[in-house]
């Protein structure tokens, strides 16, 4: 999940990497002040206060201390980084769970804008700063960070003692899920969105099946294959170029190898990351496999982009394939297309992008992912899953289950890895998801309608989740 997505990648995309910004002198907050309260929770740091860009909002970069391992809370600890858009303390909050870097720039989720709530965005352990030193890679898996996520819904909520939405989007989406199976009480109901569900790893026809059938003109298919084919028929005309591309920019390629390795690695990504983030009418900007060499490199590099393979594109989303190959599991697609042209039969799979040491970290544990599924089925309640019907990711979704209570599940017409999907459903299905949403946070009466516009500076229309593609 480029992370490819996440790539599991594109990784995913995650901003955020600014900063951690100046304390804020708990002496100077009046006794009464958000920030006093703030700072009262132990093991709590506000780190500074920044304009939110709407008056209603007040925004936050915080800290707090969690353990490395929640089994040893007399050992190591961390500080996990997180930020608060803050609007009343009577107000719902939600819990934005980023599953990869927070983004430190203010901007409400789309559960937050139905809501008119408090929003509590968090950065997934592993990720830096959010990472213990030194670094025992065996916790981080998923139990661990749902309970990072436990505790600090349990410190926040002597502040904020109200409804509890969760949300996310992509490998965020996924984590909302995990904290819900581990934590159920913690939250009043969770909105993910297009959040992949890789039950069984080995099992990957749906990848195959998607790219045989997404969209609604076969011709585009058919040209986005011809134009990988095309790449890696001029193989060595393109490595030299990425070679140069390389040097030019200071990048490496010591996790992959060689430019050979992250060329192809790229050239597989090329279709993936085309219908992760662009709609179909982006179809005609494809250029054909007659296409100079220029050509094809500037598609290619504006869809998948060429410094993404590299040590340091690769770098920030270590955490993700690391867990990838241990717990979430990745797609691992045939493309039986490129098959005479392929040198590296087994790349698409996480443990080429983590460095050797933490590699030899990695075993394959298949009754985690199985044991979520199982939870969602029989036991998950409050849930409302979205995707969009020509994403790569929601070839293998969550499902509701005869156990599942008071959930919805809905897919999203020609729409791609999209973090914000209820404004686009039918007028009906709209309705019935914003109703139960607001009543899952104790809204009674609706206080805006997404019409497609933003209402606030920070309500923003961008339809991409940002995620590895792997």
């Amino acid at each position: 999940m480029k992370a490819r997505g996440a790539r599991i990648l594109t990784a995913a995309m995650l901003a955020g990497l600014a900063g951690l910004g100046t304390a804020t002198p708990s002496v100077a907050a009046p006794a009464d002040d958000i920030v006093a309260e703030l700072e009262a929770i132990p093991g709590m740091t506000v780190l500074s206060e920044r304009p939110s860009n709407d008056p209603a909002y007040r925004f936050f970069l915080l800290t707090y201390r969690q353990p490395a391992d929640h089994r040893k809370p007399g050992g190591p600890w961390f500080e996990q980084r997180f930020s608060l858009l803050h609007k009343s303390e009577d107000r719902p909050v939600v819990l934005f769970t980023s599953g990869y870097n927070l983004n430190t720039n203010p901007s409400r989720s789309e559960p937050t804008q139905l809501v008119d709530g408090n929003q509590i965005s968090v950065e997934q352990r592993f990720f830096t700063p959010s990472r213990p030193q030194p670094a025992d890679w065996s916790d981080l898996n998923i139990w661990q960070a749902a309970t990072d996520h436990h505790r600090l819904v349990r410190a926040l909520k002597s502040v904020y003692d109200t409804k509890w939405i969760s949300t996310g989007g992509s490998k965020g989406g996924m984590t909302s899920i995990y904290h819900r199976r581990f934590y159920p009480k913690d939250i009043d109901g969770t909105v993910a969105y297009v959040a992949p569900n890789d039950v069984v790893n080995n099992e990957d026809r749906a990848y195959d099946r998607f790219f045989e059938t997404v969209g609604s003109d076969p011709a585009c298919r058919t040209s986005l294959k011809a134009l990988q084919r095309e790449v890696l028929k001029r193989r060595a005309e393109f490595v030299t170029r990425y070679e140069t591309f390389a040097k030019e920019n200071g990048y490496t390629f010591t996790y992959l190898g060689t430019a050979d390795r992250a060329l192809e690695a790229t050239v597989l990504d090329t279709e993936w990351a085309f219908w992760q983030y662009q709609l179909e009418s982006a179809c005609a900007q494809v250029p054909p496999a007659t296409a100079s060499t220029d050509q094809l490199w500037d598609f290619v590099h504006s869809v998948a982009d060429f410094s993404f393979y590299t040590d340091q594109g690769l770098e920030p989303y270590i955490p993700y394939y690391f867990q990838a190959g241990t717990q979430l599991g990745a797609p691992e697609p045939k493309f039986k297309y490129l098959k005479d042209l392929r040198r590296y039969p087994d790349l698409y799979n996480p443990r080429w992008f983590v460095p050797g040491e933490i590699r030899a970290q990695m075993r394959f544990q298949p009754w985690v992912m199985a044991d979520i599924d199982r939870w969602v089925k029989t036991r998950g309640s409050e849930l409302m899953f979205l995707y969009g019907s020509n994403d790569p990711w929601g070839a293998e979704p969550f499902h509701l289950g005869r156990g599942t209570r008071d959930s919805l599940w809905y897919e999203v017409a020609g729409l791609n890895h999209s973090g914000r999907l209820i404004q686009y459903l039918p007028e009906t299905q709209r309705a019935q998801a914003t109703a139960t949403l607001r009543r899952w946070a104790g809204v009674e009466a609706p206080q805006q309608r997404l019409t497609g516009q933003t209402v606030s500076p920070l309500d923003t229309d961008d339809l991409q989740v940002r995620r590895p593609r792997l």
